[in-house]
């Protein structure tokens, strides 16, 4: 009898530790498939206005092509598949999308593990759930306004005039190039910038310290310099401006994780 009762006790806690997950399970698929419709809708948006999108993006390139040849504003790029461009605006229309969904994903994450958080950690969590997407809006406006333009400045300048005893070599850029070339570029960057918020809150959770994150600096030097010749394009200005724009944000990381500790100062001599 006694063995039976066991049992029972064992089949309960089993259901009772079941019928949580099947919520949790049941409110991951709710907010996937909000997640998704919000993509869905971001992406037909995007795809409508695709050319205009397009053109916006080669403002810089345009920019640096009037500089580098002396106010010749003519710029022609090329593609060479009869259906290259139009998977184009489909990639770009992605792409659009996953930008304007960034901030609804962070939310999502957010209001799905908040009901496991204390009330000040809600609060200690919520800044970043806005410095993530502002960050990431800075990444990007850093690649549109410095980046691009003197990265194609750079690749304009290796053009040679035709002359005597010289032929005529000028960059004809693709179409799906220059795209690719974008997108790396501001996946790039974008996400590097979270490198405030990510130590941040390691810091909060007292993973890392900022005596570490300057004891080990030189590490971290390394490994950024590693990280930006692994995502971005192959050419050595890209690279290096990450690589500064990342040691400069490891900086703002180690005040920001000092700001993270001294807050949490008085509420641990408290406890």
């Amino acid at each position: 009898m006694s063995n039976k009762i066991g049992t029972d006790i064992e089949d309960d806690e089993v259901e009772a530790s079941r019928a949580p997950l099947m919520d949790h399970l049941t409110e991951l698929r709710t907010r996937l498939i909000r997640l998704v419709i919000v993509l869905m809708i971001g992406f037909v948006v995007c795809f409508v206005f695709a050319e205009q999108i397009y053109n916006f993006l080669l403002v810089p390139f345009e920019d640096a092509a009037a500089r580098v040849r002396q106010g010749d504003l003519s710029l022609e790029l090329i593609f060479t598949a009869p259906l290259e461009f139009f998977f184009v605006k489909v990639k770009l229309a992605f792409f659009g999308a996953l930008i304007l969904a960034f901030p609804w994903l962070a939310y999502e994450i957010f209001a799905f593990v908040s009901p496991g958080l204390y009330k000040n950690e809600r609060g200690a969590f919520a800044p970043f759930l806005i410095g993530a997407p502002a960050l990431f809006v800075g990444g990007m406006s850093f690649v549109y306004y410095f980046v691009l333009p003197f990265v194609m400045r750079f690749a304009l300048s290796q053009e040679q005039l035709g002359g005597e005893n010289a032929v005529t070599i000028q960059l004809l850029t693709r179409v799906s190039d220059y795209l690719n070339l974008v997108t790396t570029l501001i996946l790039a960057f974008g996400l590097s910038f979270q490198l405030p918020v990510l130590l941040m809150l390691l810091g909060g959770a007292g993973i890392v310290s900022s005596k570490q994150l300057i004891k080990f600096w030189k590490f971290a030097l390394v490994g950024i310099f590693a990280f930006a010749a692994f995502v971005t394009p192959p050419d050595p200005i890209s690279q290096l401006i990450l690589g500064s724009v990342l040691m400069g944000l490891y900086g703002i990381s180690i005040l920001g994780v000092r700001l993270v500790e001294k807050r949490g100062e008085p509420a641990s001599e408290d406890a």
